[in-house]
Protein backbone atom coordinates (compact mmCIF):
# COMPACT_ATOMS: atom_id res chain seq x y z
CA UNK A 1 0.00 0.00 0.00
CA UNK A 2 1.08 3.75 -0.15
CA UNK A 3 3.12 5.43 2.20
CA UNK A 4 0.57 7.56 3.03
CA UNK A 5 -3.40 7.11 1.77
CA UNK A 6 -6.36 9.58 2.20
CA UNK A 7 -9.35 7.87 1.46
CA UNK A 8 -12.20 10.13 2.37
CA UNK A 9 -14.90 8.33 0.25
CA UNK A 10 -18.27 6.22 1.31
CA UNK A 11 -19.83 4.03 -1.32
CA UNK A 12 -23.28 4.73 -1.43
CA UNK A 13 -26.13 3.34 -4.15
CA UNK A 14 -23.51 1.97 -6.51
CA UNK A 15 -21.58 5.02 -6.82
CA UNK A 16 -18.54 6.76 -4.67
CA UNK A 17 -19.08 9.44 -2.57
CA UNK A 18 -15.95 11.64 -1.35
CA UNK A 19 -16.40 13.76 1.64
CA UNK A 20 -13.22 15.91 1.86
CA UNK A 21 -14.94 18.36 4.37
CA UNK A 22 -15.54 14.99 6.70
CA UNK A 23 -13.70 15.05 9.86
CA UNK A 24 -10.46 12.55 9.22
CA UNK A 25 -9.14 9.24 11.08
CA UNK A 26 -5.89 8.76 11.22
CA UNK A 27 -4.62 5.03 10.61
CA UNK A 28 -1.88 4.11 12.27
CA UNK A 29 0.71 1.37 11.03
CA UNK A 30 0.92 -1.13 13.89
CA UNK A 31 4.06 -2.27 13.27
CA UNK A 32 5.79 1.59 13.21
CA UNK A 33 3.05 3.29 14.88
CA UNK A 34 3.36 6.02 12.12
CA UNK A 35 0.35 6.90 10.32
CA UNK A 36 0.23 5.88 6.92
CA UNK A 37 -3.58 7.10 6.26
CA UNK A 38 -6.66 9.21 6.81
CA UNK A 39 -10.39 7.85 6.42
CA UNK A 40 -13.22 10.04 6.69
CA UNK A 41 -15.59 9.71 9.37
CA UNK A 42 -19.20 9.60 8.55
CA UNK A 43 -22.08 11.29 9.97
CA UNK A 44 -25.55 9.70 10.64
CA UNK A 45 -26.66 12.05 7.49
CA UNK A 46 -24.68 9.50 5.69
CA UNK A 47 -25.82 6.80 7.30
CA UNK A 48 -29.45 8.06 6.31
CA UNK A 49 -28.79 8.09 2.67
CA UNK A 50 -26.75 4.41 3.12
CA UNK A 51 -30.17 3.16 4.16
CA UNK A 52 -32.56 4.65 1.97
CA UNK A 53 -30.45 3.04 -0.61
CA UNK A 54 -30.91 0.03 0.50
CA UNK A 55 -34.31 0.19 1.63
CA UNK A 56 -34.78 0.99 -2.23
CA UNK A 57 -33.21 -1.70 -3.60
CA UNK A 58 -34.70 -3.92 -1.34
CA UNK A 59 -37.74 -4.20 -3.23
CA UNK A 60 -36.32 -5.73 -6.32
CA UNK A 61 -33.12 -7.20 -4.69
CA UNK A 62 -35.19 -9.15 -2.39
CA UNK A 63 -37.56 -11.21 -4.88
CA UNK A 64 -34.41 -11.46 -7.82
CA UNK A 65 -33.69 -14.74 -8.92
CA UNK A 66 -31.31 -17.26 -6.88
CA UNK A 67 -29.58 -17.89 -10.03
CA UNK A 68 -28.58 -13.90 -10.09
CA UNK A 69 -27.93 -14.02 -6.73
CA UNK A 70 -25.46 -17.10 -6.98
CA UNK A 71 -23.78 -15.79 -10.01
CA UNK A 72 -22.75 -12.27 -7.94
CA UNK A 73 -21.57 -14.52 -5.20
CA UNK A 74 -19.20 -16.42 -7.61
CA UNK A 75 -18.42 -13.12 -9.46
CA UNK A 76 -17.35 -11.85 -6.00
CA UNK A 77 -14.97 -14.88 -4.85
CA UNK A 78 -13.60 -14.96 -8.23
CA UNK A 79 -12.25 -10.89 -7.53
CA UNK A 80 -11.16 -11.77 -4.23
CA UNK A 81 -9.53 -14.47 -5.53
CA UNK A 82 -7.34 -12.22 -8.19
CA UNK A 83 -6.81 -9.65 -5.76
CA UNK A 84 -5.97 -11.91 -3.12
CA UNK A 85 -2.27 -10.12 -2.38
CA UNK A 86 -3.31 -6.59 -2.64
CA UNK A 87 -5.85 -7.85 0.20
CA UNK A 88 -2.95 -9.58 1.88
CA UNK A 89 -0.88 -6.47 1.96
CA UNK A 90 -3.65 -3.91 3.24
CA UNK A 91 -4.14 -6.38 6.33
CA UNK A 92 -0.86 -6.48 7.29
CA UNK A 93 -0.22 -2.77 7.07
CA UNK A 94 -3.74 -1.61 8.76
CA UNK A 95 -3.35 -4.13 11.29
CA UNK A 96 -0.05 -6.07 11.42
CA UNK A 97 -0.77 -9.20 10.50
CA UNK A 98 2.20 -11.61 9.36
CA UNK A 99 2.55 -11.19 5.52
CA UNK A 100 2.37 -15.19 5.69
CA UNK A 101 -0.30 -15.65 8.21
CA UNK A 102 -2.59 -12.95 5.89
CA UNK A 103 -1.49 -14.83 2.83
CA UNK A 104 -2.42 -18.22 3.97
CA UNK A 105 -5.22 -17.33 6.78
CA UNK A 106 -6.79 -13.84 6.90
CA UNK A 107 -7.48 -13.87 2.91
CA UNK A 108 -8.53 -17.52 1.96
CA UNK A 109 -10.68 -17.82 5.19
CA UNK A 110 -12.65 -14.94 4.25
CA UNK A 111 -13.05 -16.19 0.52
CA UNK A 112 -14.35 -19.03 2.11
CA UNK A 113 -17.11 -17.47 3.31
CA UNK A 114 -18.31 -16.35 -0.16
CA UNK A 115 -18.15 -19.96 -1.23
CA UNK A 116 -19.50 -21.41 1.32
CA UNK A 117 -23.07 -19.43 1.47
CA UNK A 118 -23.16 -19.32 -2.60
CA UNK A 119 -22.89 -23.53 -2.36
CA UNK A 120 -25.78 -23.04 0.42
CA UNK A 121 -27.57 -20.76 -1.81
CA UNK A 122 -27.50 -23.70 -4.49
CA UNK A 123 -29.43 -26.10 -2.41
CA UNK A 124 -31.71 -24.04 -0.27
CA UNK A 125 -34.90 -24.27 -0.56
CA UNK A 126 -37.01 -21.06 0.50
CA UNK A 127 -40.48 -23.04 0.55
CA UNK A 128 -41.71 -25.59 2.27
CA UNK A 129 -45.00 -27.76 3.59
CA UNK A 130 -46.13 -29.10 6.62
CA UNK A 131 -49.51 -30.39 5.63
CA UNK A 132 -51.72 -27.54 4.15
CA UNK A 133 -49.49 -25.10 5.50
CA UNK A 134 -46.51 -23.35 3.12
CA UNK A 135 -43.66 -22.18 4.92
CA UNK A 136 -41.86 -19.68 3.41
CA UNK A 137 -38.33 -18.60 4.39
CA UNK A 138 -37.94 -14.17 3.15
CA UNK A 139 -35.06 -11.92 3.82
CA UNK A 140 -35.34 -9.86 6.46
CA UNK A 141 -34.66 -6.44 5.30
CA UNK A 142 -32.25 -3.98 5.34
CA UNK A 143 -29.01 -5.07 7.21
CA UNK A 144 -26.47 -2.98 9.69
CA UNK A 145 -23.74 -4.89 9.44
CA UNK A 146 -20.47 -3.30 12.17
CA UNK A 147 -16.94 -5.37 11.56
CA UNK A 148 -14.35 -5.00 13.83
CA UNK A 149 -10.68 -4.61 13.55
CA UNK A 150 -8.89 -8.11 14.19
CA UNK A 151 -9.85 -10.58 11.30
CA UNK A 152 -11.05 -7.24 8.74
CA UNK A 153 -11.73 -8.98 5.49
CA UNK A 154 -12.83 -12.27 6.88
CA UNK A 155 -15.74 -10.85 9.24
CA UNK A 156 -17.09 -8.35 6.34
CA UNK A 157 -17.09 -11.67 3.91
CA UNK A 158 -18.79 -13.38 6.99
CA UNK A 159 -21.85 -10.92 7.14
CA UNK A 160 -21.89 -9.91 3.26
CA UNK A 161 -22.13 -13.42 1.81
CA UNK A 162 -25.17 -14.80 3.50
CA UNK A 163 -26.93 -11.73 3.53
CA UNK A 164 -26.62 -11.61 -0.54
CA UNK A 165 -27.35 -15.01 -0.93
CA UNK A 166 -30.78 -14.67 1.58
CA UNK A 167 -31.68 -11.37 -0.65
CA UNK A 168 -30.93 -8.70 1.87
CA UNK A 169 -29.55 -5.31 1.29
CA UNK A 170 -27.45 -3.84 3.52
CA UNK A 171 -25.25 -0.88 4.73
CA UNK A 172 -21.51 -1.58 6.36
CA UNK A 173 -19.14 -0.05 8.77
CA UNK A 174 -16.10 -1.34 8.85
CA UNK A 175 -13.97 -0.66 11.73
CA UNK A 176 -12.10 2.58 11.62
CA UNK A 177 -8.98 1.09 12.78
CA UNK A 178 -8.48 -1.17 9.50
CA UNK A 179 -10.40 0.38 7.27
CA UNK A 180 -9.03 0.32 4.03
CA UNK A 181 -9.02 -3.55 3.24
CA UNK A 182 -12.74 -2.85 3.74
CA UNK A 183 -13.09 -0.11 0.92
CA UNK A 184 -11.34 -2.29 -1.18
CA UNK A 185 -13.93 -5.10 -0.55
CA UNK A 186 -16.44 -2.00 -1.60
CA UNK A 187 -14.51 -1.63 -5.23
CA UNK A 188 -14.74 -5.94 -5.19
CA UNK A 189 -18.77 -5.12 -4.84
CA UNK A 190 -18.55 -2.63 -7.25
CA UNK A 191 -16.71 -4.50 -9.73
CA UNK A 192 -18.72 -7.62 -9.28
CA UNK A 193 -21.23 -5.83 -10.38
CA UNK A 194 -23.85 -5.53 -7.37
CA UNK A 195 -27.13 -3.66 -8.26
CA UNK A 196 -27.12 -0.05 -6.82
CA UNK A 197 -28.18 0.43 -3.03
CA UNK A 198 -28.15 -3.59 -2.54
CA UNK A 199 -24.51 -2.95 -0.52
CA UNK A 200 -22.91 0.43 1.29
CA UNK A 201 -20.28 1.19 3.33
CA UNK A 202 -19.88 4.02 5.37
CA UNK A 203 -16.99 4.44 7.56
CA UNK A 204 -16.66 6.22 10.74
CA UNK A 205 -16.70 5.60 14.31
CA UNK A 206 -18.87 3.10 16.29
CA UNK A 207 -20.23 5.94 18.64
CA UNK A 208 -21.66 7.94 15.38
CA UNK A 209 -22.25 5.80 12.68
CA UNK A 210 -22.30 2.24 14.69
CA UNK A 211 -25.12 4.15 16.76
CA UNK A 212 -27.17 5.58 13.89
CA UNK A 213 -27.06 2.40 12.42
CA UNK A 214 -27.89 0.06 15.13
CA UNK A 215 -31.06 2.97 16.36
CA UNK A 216 -31.86 3.25 12.61
CA UNK A 217 -35.61 2.51 12.50
CA UNK A 218 -35.18 1.67 8.66
CA UNK A 219 -32.73 -0.79 9.09
CA UNK A 220 -34.42 -4.63 10.01
CA UNK A 221 -31.87 -6.18 11.59
CA UNK A 222 -27.65 -5.42 13.03
CA UNK A 223 -24.98 -8.29 13.19
CA UNK A 224 -21.62 -6.95 15.29
CA UNK A 225 -18.89 -8.69 15.78
CA UNK A 226 -16.76 -7.22 18.86
CA UNK A 227 -15.95 -6.75 22.08
CA UNK A 228 -19.31 -7.74 24.76
CA UNK A 229 -19.17 -3.99 26.11
CA UNK A 230 -19.72 -2.95 23.13
CA UNK A 231 -22.51 -5.22 21.95
CA UNK A 232 -24.16 -3.96 25.16
CA UNK A 233 -24.56 -0.54 23.46
CA UNK A 234 -25.32 -2.06 20.21
CA UNK A 235 -28.22 -3.98 21.69
CA UNK A 236 -29.26 -1.46 23.71
CA UNK A 237 -29.58 0.96 20.87
CA UNK A 238 -31.48 -1.11 18.70
CA UNK A 239 -34.04 -2.02 21.27
CA UNK A 240 -36.43 0.48 20.70
CA UNK A 241 -36.71 -0.35 17.35
CA UNK A 242 -37.17 -4.00 18.12
CA UNK A 243 -34.57 -4.71 15.33
CA UNK A 244 -33.16 -8.71 15.41
CA UNK A 245 -29.70 -7.98 17.00
CA UNK A 246 -27.07 -10.68 16.30
CA UNK A 247 -23.97 -10.80 17.95
CA UNK A 248 -20.61 -12.18 18.13
CA UNK A 249 -18.49 -11.06 20.83
CA UNK A 250 -16.23 -12.13 23.46
CA UNK A 251 -14.33 -15.62 24.06
CA UNK A 252 -12.37 -17.05 26.54
CA UNK A 253 -12.26 -20.60 25.17
CA UNK A 254 -10.82 -23.59 27.25
CA UNK A 255 -8.66 -26.30 26.00
CA UNK A 256 -8.74 -29.12 27.36
CA UNK A 257 -6.40 -32.37 27.66
CA UNK A 258 -7.57 -35.04 28.63
CA UNK A 259 -4.70 -37.90 30.69
CA UNK A 260 -5.35 -39.45 27.52
CA UNK A 261 -4.37 -37.33 25.34
CA UNK A 262 -1.31 -36.87 22.83
CA UNK A 263 0.49 -34.32 24.90
CA UNK A 264 4.02 -34.18 22.75
CA UNK A 265 1.73 -33.71 19.65
CA UNK A 266 -0.82 -31.59 20.73
CA UNK A 267 0.88 -28.97 23.35
CA UNK A 268 2.54 -27.58 20.45
CA UNK A 269 -0.68 -27.47 18.48
CA UNK A 270 -2.69 -25.89 21.34
CA UNK A 271 0.19 -22.66 21.74
CA UNK A 272 0.34 -22.16 18.51
CA UNK A 273 -3.73 -22.23 17.59
CA UNK A 274 -4.05 -19.58 20.80
CA UNK A 275 -1.16 -17.35 19.59
CA UNK A 276 -2.70 -17.20 16.01
CA UNK A 277 -3.19 -13.81 14.77
CA UNK A 278 -1.24 -12.59 18.27
CA UNK A 279 -4.19 -14.21 20.03
CA UNK A 280 -6.40 -11.65 18.35
CA UNK A 281 -9.11 -13.93 17.95
CA UNK A 282 -12.55 -14.32 19.59
CA UNK A 283 -12.49 -17.98 19.61
CA UNK A 284 -8.54 -18.55 20.49
CA UNK A 285 -8.32 -21.31 22.68
CA UNK A 286 -6.11 -19.22 25.53
CA UNK A 287 -6.90 -21.39 28.34
CA UNK A 288 -5.30 -24.69 28.41
CA UNK A 289 -6.34 -27.56 30.78
CA UNK A 290 -4.24 -30.22 31.84
CA UNK A 291 -4.60 -32.88 34.42
CA UNK A 292 -2.75 -31.55 37.76
CA UNK A 293 0.07 -34.44 37.67
CA UNK A 294 0.99 -33.20 33.60
CA UNK A 295 1.43 -29.75 34.46
CA UNK A 296 5.19 -29.74 34.27
CA UNK A 297 5.28 -32.06 31.26
CA UNK A 298 2.89 -29.15 29.89
CA UNK A 299 4.69 -26.21 30.99
CA UNK A 300 8.10 -27.83 29.06
CA UNK A 301 6.43 -28.60 26.07
CA UNK A 302 4.74 -25.13 25.51
CA UNK A 303 7.90 -22.95 26.84
CA UNK A 304 10.00 -25.01 23.89
CA UNK A 305 6.86 -24.52 21.40
CA UNK A 306 6.93 -20.94 22.24
CA UNK A 307 10.89 -20.48 22.28
CA UNK A 308 10.41 -21.01 18.14
CA UNK A 309 7.91 -18.28 17.48
CA UNK A 310 9.56 -15.21 15.63
CA UNK A 311 7.56 -11.70 16.56
CA UNK A 312 9.17 -9.30 13.75
CA UNK A 313 8.41 -7.22 10.88
CA UNK A 314 4.73 -8.60 9.61
CA UNK A 315 6.55 -8.16 6.35
CA UNK A 316 9.52 -10.41 6.98
CA UNK A 317 8.09 -13.98 5.48
CA UNK A 318 9.74 -15.25 8.50
CA UNK A 319 8.10 -14.00 11.36
CA UNK A 320 5.34 -15.82 12.89
CA UNK A 321 4.00 -13.05 14.97
CA UNK A 322 3.86 -9.40 13.82
CA UNK A 323 2.57 -6.70 16.05
CA UNK A 324 -0.54 -6.52 18.26
CA UNK A 325 -3.11 -4.49 15.78
CA UNK A 326 -3.41 -0.60 17.80
CA UNK A 327 -2.22 1.04 20.76
CA UNK A 328 -5.19 0.47 22.85
CA UNK A 329 -4.75 -3.41 22.72
CA UNK A 330 -1.20 -2.79 23.33
CA UNK A 331 -1.75 -1.20 26.72
CA UNK A 332 -4.70 -3.34 27.43
CA UNK A 333 -2.21 -6.45 27.09
CA UNK A 334 0.56 -5.19 28.25
CA UNK A 335 -1.62 -4.65 31.57
CA UNK A 336 -3.10 -7.93 31.72
CA UNK A 337 0.31 -9.29 31.40
CA UNK A 338 1.62 -7.36 34.12
CA UNK A 339 -1.74 -8.17 36.78
CA UNK A 340 -1.09 -12.16 36.17
CA UNK A 341 2.33 -11.57 37.39
CA UNK A 342 0.58 -9.27 40.60
CA UNK A 343 -1.71 -12.36 40.69
CA UNK A 344 1.07 -14.70 41.61
CA UNK A 345 0.64 -16.92 38.22
CA UNK A 346 4.19 -18.55 37.30
CA UNK A 347 5.57 -16.88 34.38
CA UNK A 348 6.98 -19.85 32.11
CA UNK A 349 7.94 -17.47 29.15
CA UNK A 350 7.80 -14.14 28.25
CA UNK A 351 5.98 -10.99 30.21
CA UNK A 352 5.27 -7.26 29.82
CA UNK A 353 7.15 -5.50 27.15
CA UNK A 354 8.29 -5.77 23.93
CA UNK A 355 10.47 -8.80 22.84
CA UNK A 356 14.01 -8.16 22.51
CA UNK A 357 15.82 -5.83 19.67
CA UNK A 358 12.02 -4.07 19.25
CA UNK A 359 12.05 -0.94 20.62
CA UNK A 360 8.91 0.35 19.12
CA UNK A 361 6.04 -0.71 17.18
CA UNK A 362 2.76 -2.77 19.30
CA UNK A 363 5.12 -6.09 19.64
CA UNK A 364 3.77 -8.08 22.89
CA UNK A 365 6.01 -11.06 24.40
CA UNK A 366 4.14 -14.74 23.78
CA UNK A 367 3.26 -14.87 27.02
CA UNK A 368 2.38 -18.15 29.06
CA UNK A 369 0.64 -18.26 32.43
CA UNK A 370 0.65 -21.82 34.21
CA UNK A 371 -0.83 -22.51 37.80
CA UNK A 372 -3.64 -20.33 37.15
CA UNK A 373 -6.85 -20.61 39.08
CA UNK A 374 -10.54 -20.33 37.59
CA UNK A 375 -10.58 -16.82 40.38
CA UNK A 376 -7.90 -15.39 38.80
CA UNK A 377 -8.12 -12.27 36.07
CA UNK A 378 -5.91 -13.46 33.62
CA UNK A 379 -8.37 -16.89 33.56
CA UNK A 380 -11.95 -14.87 33.56
CA UNK A 381 -11.07 -11.61 30.94
CA UNK A 382 -10.24 -11.88 27.38
CA UNK A 383 -7.14 -10.53 26.99
CA UNK A 384 -6.47 -10.45 23.24
CA UNK A 385 -2.87 -11.08 22.95
CA UNK A 386 -0.27 -13.64 22.68
CA UNK A 387 -1.13 -14.86 26.15
CA UNK A 388 -1.73 -18.24 27.14
CA UNK A 389 -3.02 -19.55 30.85
CA UNK A 390 -2.10 -23.22 31.84
CA UNK A 391 -4.90 -24.07 34.50
CA UNK A 392 -4.19 -27.55 36.58
CA UNK A 393 -7.94 -29.59 37.17
CA UNK A 394 -8.23 -32.84 39.43
CA UNK A 395 -10.45 -34.83 37.01
CA UNK A 396 -12.64 -35.04 34.27
CA UNK A 397 -15.30 -33.53 36.49
CA UNK A 398 -13.04 -30.53 37.47
CA UNK A 399 -12.33 -29.55 34.21
CA UNK A 400 -15.49 -29.89 32.79
CA UNK A 401 -16.47 -27.36 35.96
CA UNK A 402 -13.51 -25.10 34.72
CA UNK A 403 -14.40 -25.16 31.33
CA UNK A 404 -17.52 -23.61 32.11
CA UNK A 405 -16.34 -21.15 34.80
CA UNK A 406 -16.14 -18.08 32.67
CA UNK A 407 -19.15 -15.29 31.18
CA UNK A 408 -18.32 -16.88 28.19
CA UNK A 409 -19.25 -19.38 25.55
CA UNK A 410 -17.67 -19.03 22.37
CA UNK A 411 -15.45 -21.58 21.40
CA UNK A 412 -13.78 -24.90 23.04
CA UNK A 413 -11.19 -27.18 22.54
CA UNK A 414 -11.08 -31.20 23.69
CA UNK A 415 -7.75 -33.37 23.41
CA UNK A 416 -8.62 -36.79 23.93
CA UNK A 417 -7.31 -40.46 22.30
CA UNK A 418 -10.54 -41.81 23.00
CA UNK A 419 -13.23 -39.92 20.16
CA UNK A 420 -16.64 -41.66 22.43
CA UNK A 421 -14.81 -40.00 25.77
CA UNK A 422 -14.04 -36.30 24.36
CA UNK A 423 -17.69 -36.26 22.67
CA UNK A 424 -19.31 -36.99 26.04
CA UNK A 425 -17.32 -34.44 27.49
CA UNK A 426 -18.22 -31.51 24.30
CA UNK A 427 -21.84 -32.16 25.16
CA UNK A 428 -21.24 -31.09 29.13
CA UNK A 429 -19.04 -27.84 27.88
CA UNK A 430 -21.51 -24.66 27.55
CA UNK A 431 -19.87 -23.33 24.06
CA UNK A 432 -21.19 -22.86 20.43
CA UNK A 433 -18.52 -24.89 19.14
CA UNK A 434 -16.16 -27.31 20.24
CA UNK A 435 -13.23 -28.96 18.51
CA UNK A 436 -11.84 -32.65 18.84
CA UNK A 437 -8.11 -33.05 18.28
CA UNK A 438 -7.71 -29.78 16.14
CA UNK A 439 -9.89 -30.68 13.08
CA UNK A 440 -9.68 -28.77 9.68
CA UNK A 441 -12.14 -25.74 9.88
CA UNK A 442 -15.08 -25.06 7.82
CA UNK A 443 -16.99 -22.45 6.61
CA UNK A 444 -19.96 -24.45 7.06
CA UNK A 445 -19.77 -25.28 11.02
CA UNK A 446 -22.18 -22.75 12.45
CA UNK A 447 -19.81 -20.11 14.51
CA UNK A 448 -21.51 -18.72 17.45
CA UNK A 449 -21.92 -18.37 21.24
CA UNK A 450 -23.70 -18.64 24.48
CA UNK A 451 -23.78 -16.36 27.24
CA UNK A 452 -22.29 -13.08 27.15
CA UNK A 453 -19.98 -14.83 24.03
CA UNK A 454 -23.57 -13.67 21.92
CA UNK A 455 -26.35 -14.42 20.17
CA UNK A 456 -26.88 -15.62 16.90
CA UNK A 457 -24.75 -18.49 14.47
CA UNK A 458 -23.00 -17.13 11.30
CA UNK A 459 -21.31 -19.40 8.76
CA UNK A 460 -23.20 -21.94 6.33
CA UNK A 461 -27.07 -22.45 6.15
CA UNK A 462 -27.21 -21.21 9.86
CA UNK A 463 -25.41 -17.78 8.53
CA UNK A 464 -27.59 -17.43 6.21
CA UNK A 465 -30.95 -18.48 8.29
CA UNK A 466 -29.86 -15.24 10.14
CA UNK A 467 -31.20 -12.58 7.28
CA UNK A 468 -34.14 -14.70 6.88
CA UNK A 469 -37.49 -14.26 8.29
CA UNK A 470 -40.14 -17.46 8.78
CA UNK A 471 -43.64 -17.24 7.31
CA UNK A 472 -46.51 -19.62 7.48
CA UNK A 473 -49.50 -19.47 4.88
CA UNK A 474 -52.38 -21.54 5.90
CA UNK A 475 -55.24 -22.95 4.28
CA UNK A 476 -53.79 -23.92 0.80
CA UNK A 477 -53.96 -27.12 -0.87
CA UNK A 478 -52.24 -30.24 1.22
CA UNK A 479 -49.09 -31.57 0.16
CA UNK A 480 -49.02 -34.75 -1.66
Amino acid sequence: MPALLTDTRFYIDGQWHDRPDASQIAVVNPATEQVFGHIAAGSAADVDLAVAAARRAFATFSVSPVAERLALLRRIEALLEERAEEFAQAVVAEMGAAITFARGGQIPFAIAHVRSAAEVLENYEFASRIGSTEIVREPIGVCAMITPWNWPVYQITAKVAPAIAAGCTLVLKPSEMSPFSALMFAQVMHDAGTPPGVFNLVGGTGEVVGAALASHPDVDMVTFTGSTRAGVLVAQAAAPTIKRVVQELGGKSPNIFLDDADFAGAVPKAVMGAMRNVGQSCAAPTRILVPAARLAEVEAIAAETAATIITADPLDEATTLGPLANAPQFAKVQELIAVGIAEGAKVVCGGVGRPDGLDHGYYARPTIFSDVTPDMRIAQEEIFGPVIVIMPYADEADAIRIANSTLYGLSSHVQSADVARAHRVAGQIRAGQVHINFPAWSGHAPFGGYRQSGNGREYGVFGVEEYLEVKAILGGPAST
